[in-house]
């Protein structure tokens, strides 16, 4: 280079450098001087210098002068502690006030200095264009100047950005959003957004203008989405673009969660997925639409670019007040319906233990959660956390088994709405089962619960005589019906239909059972599954049969024969075989009883010179039990007194005369007996057992007896009268004293009705008394004392094993017992009744365990 083209150079660059900084400082009336600079350090091949250097120029400017002073208006925020910084979000109009004024000032510095940047960027396209005609190639720099300013701007501001502006912005869109929602909420819950549309301006002109659109609201809100997408705006133009989106998007998740929560709360009786999505098209969505049209982002599908558009774009159908929406508007719709689907579906499983308890009522929560279920597909989390929900508050030792019970088939229940397949159900079920199999009520439970007439709820609401049984045969009608009317109306179109849109099982499905077995959900084949076994389940249902016929007072047995045909229905003719012999021997009971009373009447009335009975036979009720076909009853020797035992062998010599050969054994301890006790003109009515009754009537003939006496003439031992004759004095007919001995006590009956009245501890209103359940004795044996008197027989080929093998596992015993008992009676126990049985002969110190080896105890 000469020295008088460096000295050339030298000045043009120091006249270049003094017109940036001029044109910088402000004065826009240097750029026709710029431009033969410019030209001139272009021709010298300086060109990048001079990009390189008016950029640099500008970022200093823009550093120093609006970067500063743009973040200076959030320094009280950012530099205060978290409580003061409460008091900031509640003040009015902030951070509006502020964010708009600091956008302001440093979206006008910046609009300068892009002036300023296109007078450089013209002065270096005018040289480029001259010198294009011209052979040699030029270096393009003037079209890479305004981006490269663009990117400048933004890691200028993100590079100094303070750690709290984020959140700044979200208390800003949180505060607009929710003052929009107030006001677009008003029109929606007045059910006018329906009809209207809300913002019906099409174009970013009609903003600009101001213009009232339906009245009052509708141009505040016009107003106010004027105002956030001024802000939006400033906040892309500074490159806060992905920033921005996240704030407001936030705000209007936040918004749409705190409107589901509000809608849901705890009322699970009303539907809230249908409100949800009609607010988000009335509020959120009108908001989104007069936003992106403000922004000038709505595309419409006819104006799309060409190209492939991804599936969740489809082409929609029209939104009330919004017609045809864009494709971003759509993408906005999948987004926050998901979101609401999300988060009542969440509300919903954090709940579903306190839906289920008041299933049936709750059912539209139900059906809720299960479409939004079937958009999210999170079925592992209801899952999950319900198992979690019945582990921490059912599975406990403080829950009644009948409420475990009831609770299962209300889950069964809710869950075959949700999934009719079963698959989640089994998940489920599962810890239900294995915790009611160590319960020893499990059994008696279920079978009251099939049979007590309360429909299966926990409460007894159900309709009278309506069982679980009952419901769960109409289900099973109705079922066979529906799938009778499917197969029968599908042609082989819709067969084809149905096979192309066939799904495979879910992940979470059992692999040994198929998609047919899995398509009716069988409560009573559940509730069986838990026991073992149908025959203990009917075995039980035998035994608490029998104690409810031998407890009757009359021969009214319409449900119960009703409920056997249910059960012959579920478990079969055979199963129940012995049961239906139980119920023929009362109908029999109650025709023998009429034939009976009839012949004892008319005997009376013919023979002459007969004495009257001191107890008419009308009073007496027999009911005749096969007894080879009911359980084992419970006898207990008991003297009567003289009157009843003649009324007693009356009605048996009668009966022996009609069914001869037959002949009456009567079992006296059973039955139950009405009594009616007076004192001094007024009388109290009971209905006991019969040695309750052997006891009280004693006291007519003398009205004090010792314990040792009274037991001994009525012929039961001294520790079951003392335990019977609590019932008298609990109720204050009878007193008790000291007797001559330490071991013996006086009972002595009251004077006179006032004396009851002050001795008794049961309710004084009540003229009628009944023995409750706790009082009376059962009068079958149970099934736990059926199977240890049965399981006796083998006691001592267990001995013998253990004596022989030394130790052997439960399994082992019980195979051995199945090959070599075949005779009469033939082992035929299951392993659950196996284990029960050793376990009784442990705790009687005849076996010990250790290590699940059964041994004989040392």
């Amino acid at each position: 280079m000469e020295p008088d083209d460096a000295d050339g150079s030298l000045d043009s660059w120091a006249q270049f450098c003094s017109l940036s900084n001029d044109l910088l400082g402000g004065d826009l009336s240097v750029g026709p001087r710029l431009a033969p600079v410019v030209a001139d350090l272009c021709a010298r091949g300086l060109a990048t210098l001079v990009r390189d250097y008016f950029l640099h120029s500008l970022e200093e400017t823009f550093r120093n002068n609006a970067v500063k002073k743009f973040w200076q208006h959030f320094h009280p925020y950012c530099n205060a502690s978290a409580v003061d910084r409460i008091k900031f979000c509640v003040k009015e109009h902030w951070p509006e006030e502020i964010l708009s004024r600091a956008l302001e000032d440093i979206c006008l510095e910046k609009s300068y200095q892009e002036k300023c940047v296109l007078v450089l960027v013209h002065d270096l396209q005018s040289y480029e264009d001259r010198t294009s005609k011209r052979k040699f190639k030029v270096v393009d720099c003037s079209s890479s100047l305004m981006p490269r300013y663009q990117l400048m701007v933004s890691s200028v501001l993100l590079t100094t950005l303070p750690l709290s502006f984020p959140e700044i912005l979200n208390v800003y869109f949180k505060k607009k959003l929710e003052e929009l929602s107030i006001i677009m909420a008003g029109s929606y819950e007045s059910d006018q957004l329906g009809n209207q549309e809300f913002f019906k301006s099409s174009d970013t002109s009609d903003w600009h203008s101001g213009m009232d659109i339906d009245g009052q609201e509708v141009s505040e809100s016009s107003c106010l989405v004027k105002n956030i997408g001024k802000v939006v705006r400033y906040l892309r133009c500074l490159g806060f673009a992905s920033m921005t989106e996240d704030a407001y998007s936030s705000s209007i998740i936040w918004l749409l969660k705190s409107k589901v929560y509000e809608l849901a709360g705890d009322d699970y009786r009303v539907p809230v997925l249908g409100c949800v999505k009609k607010w988000i098209q009335a509020v959120p969505l009108q908001f989104l639409h007069a936003l992106l049209i403000y922004l000038g982002d709505s595309v419409e599908y006819e104006s799309g670019s060409s190209g492939l558009k991804s599936p969740l774009a489809s082409r929609p159908s029209s939104f009330p007040g919004i017609g045809v929406p864009s494709e971003a508007l759509v993408r906005w719709h999948m987004r926050l319906e998901y979101f609401a689907y999300e988060t009542l579906q969440d509300l919903r499983i954090g709940k579903l233990f306190e839906i289920i308890v008041d299933y049936p009522e709750s059912s539209p929560a139900i059906e809720d959660l299960k479409l939004c279920l079937e958009y999210t597909g999170q079925h592992s989390k209801l899952v999950d956390s319900f198992i979690s929900s019945l582990r921490y508050r059912l599975l406990t030792a403080g829950a009644s088994t009948n409420d475990i019970l009831h609770q299962y088939v209300s889950t069964i229940k809710a869950l075959r709405t949700i999934d009719p397949t079963g698959v989640f159900l089994e998940a489920v079920g599962e810890p239900i089962r294995d915790y009611l199999r160590g319960r020893k009520d499990t059994i008696k439970c279920i079978v009251t619960m099939l049979t007590d007439g309360s429909g299966g709820n926990a409460s007894g609401t159900g309709n009278a005589g309506d069982n679980l049984l009952e419901e769960l045969n109409r289900d099973a009608e109705n079922q066979e019906n529906a799938d009778y009317d499917n197969h029968a109306n599908i042609d082989e179109k819709q067969a084809w239909l149905n096979s192309e849109s066939w799904e495979p099982d879910p992940v979470e499905a059992d692999p040994l059972k198929g998609s047919r077995n899995r398509r009716k959900v069988d409560i009573l084949g559940l509730m069986v599954s838990i026991i073992g076994s149908k025959d203990q389940l009917v075995n039980e249902y035998r035994v608490m049969l029998a104690e409810k016929l031998l407890n009757k007072s009359d021969f009214e047995i319409d449900s119960d024969i009703r409920t056997l045909e249910l059960l012959k229905i579920h478990f079969g003719e055979s199963s129940m075989q012995k049961c239906e012999i139980m119920l023929n021997d009362l109908i029999d009971s109650k025709r023998t009883n009429s034939n009976i009373k009839t012949s004892l009447l008319k005997t009376s009335q013919t023979v002459p010179g007969q004495e009257e009975a001191e107890i008419s036979h009308d009073v007496l009720d027999a009911t005749i039990i096969s007894s080879n076909f009911w359980p084992p009853i419970q006898t207990e020797d008991l003297v009567v007194p003289a009157s009843v035992d003649q009324l007693l062998s009356d009605y048996a010599k009668r009966f022996h005369q009609i069914k001869t050969p037959r002949k009456l054994l009567w079992k006296k301890n059973l039955g139950m007996v009405k009594l009616e006790l007076e004192f001094e003109g007024r009388s109290m009515q009971f209905t006991v057992a019969p040695v309750h009754a052997a006891i009280i009537m004693r006291f007519q003939e003398k009205s004090s007896w010792t314990s040792k006496t009274l037991a001994t003439e009525i012929g039961i031992p001294i520790d079951s009268l003392n335990r019977r004759i609590s019932f008298w004095t609990s109720k204050g007919v009878l007193t008790e004293s000291a007797g001559p001995d330490a071991d013996d006590h006086t009972f002595t009956v009251v004077d006179s009705m006032s004396d009851v009245n002050k001795n008794s501890i049961a309710n004084e209103r009540l003229a009628e008394y009944q023995m409750t359940e706790e009082e009376g004795e059962s009068s079958v044996a149970s099934v736990e004392e059926q199977l240890k008197k049965e399981m006796t027989v083998y006691e001592k080929f267990i001995i013998g094993m253990l004596t022989n093998f030394g130790s052997m596992p439960l399994d082992k015993i019980h195979n051995t017992l199945k090959m070599f008992c075949i005779a009469e009676p033939s082992y035929d126990k299951s392993l659950q009744q196996l284990q029960s049985f050793l376990s009784g002969l442990v705790a009687d110190e005849k076996l010990e365990t250790r290590d699940g080896l059964y041994l004989l105890k040392r």
